[in-house]
């Protein structure tokens, strides 16, 4: 039981440390593929401890909800991204790590995120808000459609099940799973702000659509809010990499070596998902905010394909 509850541990302590140095690494890479300096691979460590030993300046409109969305934020990320396998399966609550659940979760902090863009009553806030349920509204369909997919492949929403089905010859080259991965990336890059749906790295107000959210923050609620986006990342980077390319992966009841070997092979697909992201945002630009709604409308359009082929034949 002991052991159980640390490997557990290892695993919520592990995308809490490694989704800064993520983001560290995507910037890093993207300035370096620019021709520039750019910031240092930990700097996203030093802002989160500058941040944290600052004071937390409030406006005087704002209520309770304010002061505690950051922390719910935070929360339900991390508990989101602890219950993906990383680099074992079935560890004490994988029973929890079903698909639908973390999609909840992930729903409940944008909800908090978004009434604290509201509560302040900023104009900024409002367009930041209003963007972000645009794009929920067509992100979250998109992702239900692709947990449809992989659950009827798999016969579970229960990842750590997925992962095992995925390792199986049976599986093969499926049509339907070539639509849920690309639908998968298109939400990923919207869920986390990402080219070419959103810049993290702008500061233009009519350009704005997460940073707008959170422009009124600072301090340790900042703190916050920059950690959660962080782990975000690493979540949907982690939800690639156990349900399209699970292998490293630790079974149940094995012992240290495997438990080391999915680790490496765990940093080796999250650094191979962040090469590929720094060269695709390198290479390609912000779309205007009006062909958003198109360009998630292709995802929830991939999943719904891949679901009825999935119902014409279940080989497909």
């Amino acid at each position: 039981m002991i052991a159980d509850l640390a490997l557990q541990g290892v695993q919520m302590a592990l995308v809490l440390l490694l989704a800064p140095l993520l983001t560290g690494f995507v910037r890093t890479l993207k300035a370096r593929l620019l021709r520039r300096r750019g910031p240092p691979l930990l700097q996203p460590y030093r802002d989160l401890w500058r941040l944290l030993g600052k004071e937390a300046i409030v406006a005087d409109s704002a209520s309770w909800l304010f002061r505690a969305a950051p922390y719910l934020v935070f929360a339900a990320t991390w508990v989101a991204a602890a219950l993906v396998p990383t680099y074992a399966t079935g560890l004490i609550f994988s029973w929890s790590g079903d698909l639908i659940a973390i999609t909840a979760l992930l729903g409940l902090a944008r909800f908090a995120q978004t009434l604290a863009g509201l509560d302040v009553g900023t104009s900024f806030g409002a367009i930041g808000t209003s963007r972000e349920l645009m794009i929920a509204s067509m992100a979250e369909p998109a992702m239900i459609m692709i947990a449809f997919i992989v659950s009827l492949v798999a016969g579970s929403t229960q990842l750590s099940a997925i992962a095992a089905v995925m390792l199986t010859y049976e599986i093969g080259l499926r049509v339907s799973l070539a639509m849920a991965l690309i639908a998968l990336i298109i939400v990923a890059l919207a869920e986390n702000a990402r080219i070419p749906v959103d810049n993290p790295a702008t500061h233009l107000e009519l350009t704005m659509v997460h940073e707008a959210m959170v422009l009124e923050y600072s301090g340790r609620h900042l703190a916050m809010i920059d950690l959660a986006s962080s782990v975000k990342l690493l979540l949907y980077a982690s939800l690639l990499a156990c349900l399209f390319a699970p292998l490293g992966l630790a079974p149940l009841g094995s012992g240290l070596a495997a438990h080391l070997v999915g680790l490496a092979a765990y940093g080796a697909k999250v650094t191979g998902i962040g090469v590929m992201l720094a060269v695709f945002e390198t290479s390609i630009a912000k779309m205007r905010v009006f062909r958003v709604p198109g360009f998630l409308g292709a995802a929830l359009m991939l999943g719904f394909l891949g679901t009825i082929l999935l119902f014409v034949s279940r080989s497909l």
